[in-house]
């Protein structure tokens, strides 16, 4: 080394001494070093203002409030509302220097409000540091955020986490480019084709805030109608947040948004994107940069500045449901947004929810449909083959696919692509009535009724209560039957019967997003239809009793959302598009897609719901663990005088290797379950008392899970 120091002192040619040159450099023209971001000890604190009410990022339910903490006078400019902030938390009060708390784990937080005083009386810990300038969190967002937390009885934190993405240091430097102005009013274009398409523009267009529950036809206009939308509420002035299920409908809604407004006008928001690049567009909507937003469930939460329209489209699928703490649905935070901000809202789909459904039965949103010469217009013929048509049928019995069904894939492949929808497997069956396949529902509480492998009775999934002396209420008949599982072997069989026809599959493990329009055979599961050009000349929906009698409240009406979702991409009965599905004709969710009617069928299922008690009508949360854990959490749980609880029944074993659902137990454990069910207007009551009993057993254990943890769910998606 000395020889080296000395080569260098010397002033030797080469790398090294100007590497070294450099730094020494450097190392004068640095600033004085910051105080240490631990305690800010000795250091004087802001002038105005001095106290900064912060929400740590701790997430567990007895925490689920504000910390108040001193501004250093050095920090003083840069904490403002709403910035990122590293604070010192867990220090005891005899931890106490100088006037100063000190010690505790170093954290992550938002400053919520600066104060000139805090109504902590004990001595307040400084600020350790300011992480950005950047005010990420607005009032509106943190008001949204506290909403949200609230309904679904979580953390304020947890919340945020879903709300505001990670930092990109790299992104928050790129500035964002300049607003654009608004664009002109658009043509009513394909939004003619409905009843109160054109006035539904106008109306956002001028200002307007209308709510509406939005009917599509059958074809693939959804997207730019959806575009319009938007483009009319930008007209306005005010900015529009579009959210869909998936990968693929962002795509062709970006597409349209291009098309129509053309480049830089909006955002797209997805979790994939990659952390820069969706913190980089997240920032450019809360800069204000631009109005509108086209994205999934991680979109759900976009800061649009002077928000005009939240547009929600198929909210039925499954992925609007988020997996994470607290697991609020997109629908029900869209909703939130459209009252706190008094903003236009549009639910649209192909078919149509329950939820959808109550929203016109309650005058909140009005039917935004179109005349029934119209749906007749786009949708396809669509046929039916039931049990007696199988029965009856030698090709179905020999291979497993009915006449009819073998019929349309041939005259269709003379035209175009046919597509064949196949259940996933593993669906779980039920019991229904052999006669007429009503599904057996428990006398006490209408839970479905399950067979039990070592004894005669069945047993309700919901209040476990057992049933001996059953008969079928519609019918009267006395036997029941398991409901079927669909087929496996469907893409093989159709590729040896049509050997000239290439066989495309679309599924989990590879889903295709468009597929030519050359004769060709599609076998995709449900969700993971490729949409082909020019439309599909046929589609088969096969086994559908292995959706029909899924273990789910949802399953008819899931079935038909399913089924109409796949039958849209079809060609109009016109153009020879055809439809066949397999499945009982006489049952509702059959002769609703027979008609092209699933508003109808909500509106009915809906009826049936409000009688028994069955959500949405009423709220209904899910309690979940250890026996033991879940019966001492329910002595302690204070809930609504008209709270009705249902169980406790034993979860399924989570078996080791196998894939695990949110909230289920953890491998080798054996959990119960309860339901808990209001009234209409008491949801509130109900994910308060749950939040507070959970929070105080949460402060008591000192953590937020481990042994014996409780799981809470608000609406949960599968109550069975």
């Amino acid at each position: 080394m000395s020889s080296e120091n000395g080569s260098v002192d010397e002033g030797a040619e080469g790398a090294r001494p100007e590497q070294l040159a450099l730094i020494r450099e450097t190392v004068r023209k640095a600033k004085v070093p910051r105080a240490k971001p631990r305690t800010w000890r000795g250091a004087a604190l802001a002038k105005e203002l001095p106290v900064a009410r912060v929400l740590v990022d701790k997430g567990v339910l007895h925490l689920d409030r504000y910390f108040d903490y001193a501004v250093p006078e050095e920090l003083d400019a840069e904490a403002q509302p709403g910035v990122r902030v590293r604070v010192r938390f867990g220090a005891g009060r005899g931890r106490v220097r100088e006037g100063r708390r000190e010690g505790g784990g170093l954290i992550d937080g938002f400053l919520v409000e600066r104060l000139a005083e805090s109504d902590y009386s004990g001595p307040l810990a400084a600020l350790a540091q300011v992480v950005s300038p950047e005010p990420v969190l607005s009032e509106e967002l943190l008001g949204l955020a506290r909403a949200v937390a609230d309904r679904y009885a979580g953390s304020l934190a947890d919340v945020l986490q879903l709300a505001v993405p990670p930092r990109s240091a790299r992104a928050e430097q790129r500035p964002s480019p300049e607003p654009l102005p608004p664009p002109a009013p658009p043509q009513t274009a394909s939004w003619g084709r409905y009843e109160r398409g054109g006035a539904f523009l106008e109306s956002l267009a001028s200002g307007g805030a209308p709510r509406a529950v939005w009917n599509a036809l059958p074809g693939p206009e959804w997207s730019e109608e959806l575009a319009r939308a938007v483009a009319a509420t930008l007209a306005s002035g005010r900015g529009a947040l579009v959210v869909v299920p998936d990968g693929r409908a962002v795509a062709r809604v970006d597409a349209a948004l291009s098309s129509v407004l053309g480049e830089g006008r909006h955002a797209v928001l997805t979790a994939d994107a990659g952390p820069e690049k969706r913190y980089r567009e997240w920032l450019a909507v809360r800069r204000g940069a631009v109005r509108a937003v086209v994205g999934t469930r991680a979109a759900m939460f976009a800061p649009v500045r002077d928000l005009g329209l939240v547009a929600l489209w198929d909210d039925g699928d499954d992925s609007h449901s988020e997996p994470h703490a607290p697991q609020p649905h997109a629908r029900e935070v869209l909703l939130l947004r459209a009252a706190l901000d008094k903003c236009a809202f549009l639910l649209g789909s192909w078919s149509c929810t329950v939820e959808a459904a109550q929203l016109v039965e309650s005058g909140w949103a009005r039917p935004l449909v179109a005349s029934r010469e119209q749906v007749r217009a786009a949708a396809p013929l669509v046929r039916t083959v039931g049990d007696q048509d199988l029965a009856r049928d030698e090709a179905a019995r020999a291979a497993r696919l009915p006449t009819l069904a073998w019929q349309a894939v041939r005259e269709g492949l003379r035209h175009g692509p046919v597509l064949v929808q196949v259940p996933r497997r593993g669906y779980v069956p039920r019991m229904a009535c052999a006669n007429c396949r009503a599904p057996a529902r428990c006398r006490h509480c209408a839970g479905p009724l399950e067979g039990q492998e070592s004894a005669a009775a069945l047993r309700c999934g919901w209040c476990g209560r057992e049933e001996e002396s059953w008969h079928c209420p519609e019918c009267g008949g006395f036997r029941l039957r398991a409901q079927v599982v669909g087929a496996r072997r469907t893409a093989e069989e159709l590729g040896r019967a049509f050997p000239a026809v290439p066989v495309r599959t679309s599924g989990r493990e590879h889903v295709l997003d468009t597929v030519p329009g050359a004769p060709a055979l599609v076998v995709s599961t449900p969700g993971a239809e490729p949409v082909a050009e020019g439309g599909y000349a046929a589609a088969l929906l096969l086994d559908g009793w292995a959706m029909l009698g899924r273990p789910d409240l949802r399953a008819g009406e899931d079935a038909l959302r399913r089924w109409i979702a796949a039958s849209a991409l079809v060609r109009a009965q016109g153009a020879g598009g055809t439809v066949v599905v397999v499945a009982e004709p006489t049952l509702r969710p059959v002769q609703a897609l027979v008609r092209w009617d699933p508003v109808g069928h909500a509106v009915r299922e809906l009826g049936e719901r409000a009688e028994l008690g069955f959500p949405p009508v009423s709220r209904m949360a899910s309690v979940s663990g250890p026996g033991e854990a879940l019966a001492e959490f329910l002595a302690a749980v204070e809930l609504p005088d008209e709270a009705e609880v249902l169980g406790p029944v034993p979860l399924p074993v989570t078996a080791a290797g196998g894939p695990r659902r949110v909230g289920a137990p953890p491998v080798g454990e054996r959990w119960e379950r309860v339901l808990v069910r209001v009234p209409p207007g008491r949801g509130a009551a109900l994910a308060a008392s749950l939040k507070a009993a959970q929070a105080s057993r949460m402060a008591r254990s000192g953590g937020s899970g481990g042994e014996g943890a409780v799981w809470v769910r608000i609406d949960p998606p599968d109550i069975g």
